[in-house]
Formats: structure tokens, sequence, C-alpha cells
């Protein structure tokens, strides 16, 4: 009898580990690609570059992860490097924004700015190429276009392009990755300065002149060129600063 009720025990036994149901897994969020996580970076960072984010506008993950096809740890992750870059602030509890550049520190981008970007035009001068000239020249014509047909906005998307070339005819990493990051504090959005009387006609002949030392290859015209153009770019910042409400607009550089 003894015997017997252990083997209906043991059978018992057997029968139920046959039964057990594996153990249910929490499902965990996806860590995304180097790769992926780097896209996601990249286009956020330039969403808030180009104004599609105004500064001071949160920056809401869920929204995010819609709109840029990442997942929540790729958003984090972006907004923790653009928080260290100064594009991005973070608050505990309450989410991340895009920064508010202050009054002063607009002013004190735009000084820093200058230094380097003189730096980069005398190299650009010594160094640029003739078919990154002629590329130099391609972009001046069509500022002058745009300006011509009265498209102050258009004329002012491709500043950049132009002062991007100049960098990278310089051929100096260091310095062009510094003043990229100071470029891209968003400045250009958070001051009208588009309606100052002729400030469009001057920046265009300001460019003209870069233009103009870098073809001749005279680093001391084009040092002297930017030094100009950004010191009228500084004082219509100032100008902006003082008389003009702050509203997205773009800054003509």
């Amino acid at each position: 009898m003894t015997r017997r009720i252990v083997d209906i025990i043991g059978d018992n036994q057997r029968r139920g580990k046959r039964r057990s149901v594996p153990p249910v897994r929490a499902e965990r969020e996806v860590i995304p690609s180097p790769e992926a996580g780097d896209g996601v970076y990249r286009r956020l960072r330039e969403g808030i570059t180009s104004g599609e984010f105004q500064p001071n506008e949160r920056l809401v993950e869920a929204n995010l992860t819609r709109l840029l096809g990442g997942g929540r740890t790729a958003i984090r992750a972006a907004l923790a490097r653009l928080d260290q870059e100064g594009l991005v602030t973070r608050e505990h509890n309450r989410g991340a924004r895009v920064r508010l550049v202050s009054d002063r520190e607009a002013l004190e981008i735009e000084e820093a700015r200058s230094a380097l970007e003189r730096l980069l035009c005398r190299q650009a001068a010594v160094r640029a190429g003739a078919a990154e000239v002629r590329q130099l020249k391609q972009i001046l014509t069509e500022m002058r276009r745009r300006l011509a047909a009265g498209d102050a906005i258009g004329y002012s998307e491709l500043n950049p392009s132009f002062h991007q070339l100049i960098w990278a005819c310089a051929q100096n990493a260091t310095a062009s990755r510094l003043v990229l990051n100071l470029k891209s504090q968003s400045i250009r959005f958070q001051y009208h300065t588009m309606l100052r009387p002729g400030r469009p006609e001057r920046s265009m002949q300001e460019h003209e002149a870069i233009y103009a030392a870098i073809a001749a290859h005279d680093g001391d015209a084009a040092e002297t060129a930017m030094r100009q153009h950004l010191e009228e770019v500084l004082e219509t910042l100032r100008w902006a600063i003082t008389h003009q409400a702050r509203t997205p607009r773009w800054l003509s550089s």
C-alpha cells in the first residue's frame, strides 16, 4: 500500500511538470541600433536648427516618437545629446524644451563666432580650389536672384550653405565644429531682424566682398571682409534686441 501511494505521488508530480506553463516575459522596448539612434538625433537636431521647433517649445517624447519614427530610448538619447550641445533644456518631471537663448548670450555667441569665422575665411582664401570657388559663385548668384525677386526668406536660407562651404574650404575641422555648434543656437529664430531697412541689400554686398577675396586667394582681404560682415550681423542683432519684439524670423547673416 505504501509503495502504491508513493507511485501515485510520483505520477502526479510528473504530470504537473508536463502541464507547467512557461512564465510570461514582460515586453521590453527594443534598443535601437547606433545607426538608428544617430538618425533620430540628426533629424531632431535639424528640426531645431532649421526652426521647425521654435525656442522654448516643449519636446514631448510621445509626439517625437511618432514624428521621427524612433523608440523612446532613441528619443531620450537624442535629447540628452542635444542638452549637452546647448540646444535643449531638460527639467526633472517637466520634460524637455528647445532652449531659449538670452539676449546677453546671443551677443556672446555672435562675438565668439566672429573670431572663428575670420580665421576660417582667411584659411579658405589660401586653400580653396577652383571647383570650390565656382560653388561659392553659384550660391552667390542664386542669393542675388532671390534678393532681386524680393524673396528675403529664400535669400537667408542660402546663407548657411555659403558659410559652410567656406568652412569646408578652410580644412580646419576643429574650428568648423566649434562655429557650427555656435550657429546652431537658434539665434536667427528669436529675433525679428529682417525688417531692418536696407539690411538684406547690405548683407548681399558683404557676401560679394567675401567671395571676391576668396576667389583672389587674398587671406588678409578675406579676413577683413568676414570681420566687416559679422560686425554688421552683431549690430543688427543689437538693433533687434532693442527695437523688435521676439518673433521667429530669419537673421540675414
